[in-house]
């Protein structure tokens, strides 16, 4: 007989994070988790006393994998369209995590101006001031506008309310960013 595989605390985590991506945070449960991972649920409600609580480890996996999947990469010749557009092409392929992390009662009911004082915004910050020339507040209004808009769009597609067509999602990007700008310089 094989010996018994343990199943730990981030194996549950990870589980879970998985089953919410393909099926969706309203299908997580202890019986999902443990399907996902071959075992019993005994073994998932051992490393975490509520389901809650799992919901709540899934959530820091997502968020963090969000946060990856969004940042711009080093040859994008604008951080920020490319930041706003892959935000939301997250919310068009990865339509269940989009709606876990910013569409549940729980998890998404973060105010904006707790996202706009995040530390983790610091290095987009930096980004838009040195690009813009502007101000660090000036950078965190024009920062919130484009936010809104790309928001706005990667919800959509996450509700599949929007058909995703880069090149149209780019250009209203494009007009927004480069929109503010013009307002920056008075045109």
């Amino acid at each position: 007989m094989p010996p018994r595989v343990k199943v730990t605390k981030q194996m549950v985590a990870d589980a879970s994070f998985e089953v919410i991506r393909a099926s969706g945070h309203e299908s997580l449960n202890a019986r999902a988790i443990s399907e996902y991972l071959g075992c019993s649920t005994q073994p998932v409600l051992y490393s975490f006393k509520t389901v809650d609580e799992i919901r709540e480890a899934a959530y820091e996996i997502a968020d963090n994998y969000h946060t990856e999947f969004i940042m711009p990469k080093e040859k994008d010749e604008n951080p920020m369209l490319a930041l706003g557009l892959n935000y939301v092409r997250f919310g068009q392929e990865e339509k269940n995590l989009f709606r876990f992390l910013f569409q549940t009662d729980k998890f998404g009911g973060k105010d904006v101006a707790v996202l706009m004082s995040d530390p983790g915004l610091s290095e987009i910050m930096g980004i838009m001031t040195a690009a813009l020339k502007v101000d660090t507040e000036r950078a965190r209004e024009m920062f919130m506008a484009f936010f809104c808009v790309a928001h706005g769009m990667a919800s959509l597609l996450a509700n599949n309310s929007m058909e995703y067509d880069e090149a149209q999602c780019k250009k209203m990007l494009e007009n927004v960013f480069y929109g503010m700008i013009a307002v920056k310089k008075g045109v």
